[in-house]
């Protein structure tokens, strides 16, 4: 979250909105946000319903969930996706910038 933080002036000059969706409840989502001085939106999600649309990976071995990247146009179509298998595969924001820039081409 820390990278994504660092870099949302550039995610905001490329016409992006960054959204994270939490598996918790809206207060911890709430107290967590205000804490990092996130300045992107925080979806609670406890029930998963977002993450279960999208499909993001659940692996028992892993303790829960593993981290989805998704890049999802106006128009709802997912431009980029990315499963990670672990926390350490997460692209870093220059990888996305790019797809951000390639998708751009593709309008």
């Amino acid at each position: 979250m820390a990278q994504l933080r660092r870099d949302y002036k550039k995610f905001v000059k490329k016409d992006t909105e960054i959204v994270s969706i939490a598996p918790e409840d809206l207060e911890t989502v709430r107290r967590y946000w205000g804490k990092e001085r996130l300045p992107f939106v925080g979806l609670a999600d406890p029930e998963h319903k977002v993450a279960n649309r999208y499909g993001q990976p659940v692996r028992l071995i892993k303790l829960g969930r593993l981290p989805l990247q998704l890049i999802i146009d106006q128009t709802g179509t997912v431009r980029y996706r990315h499963d990670a298998n672990s926390m350490s595969d997460i692209p870093n924001n220059a990888a996305i910038l790019k797809e951000l820039s390639q998708a751009e081409l593709l309008e």
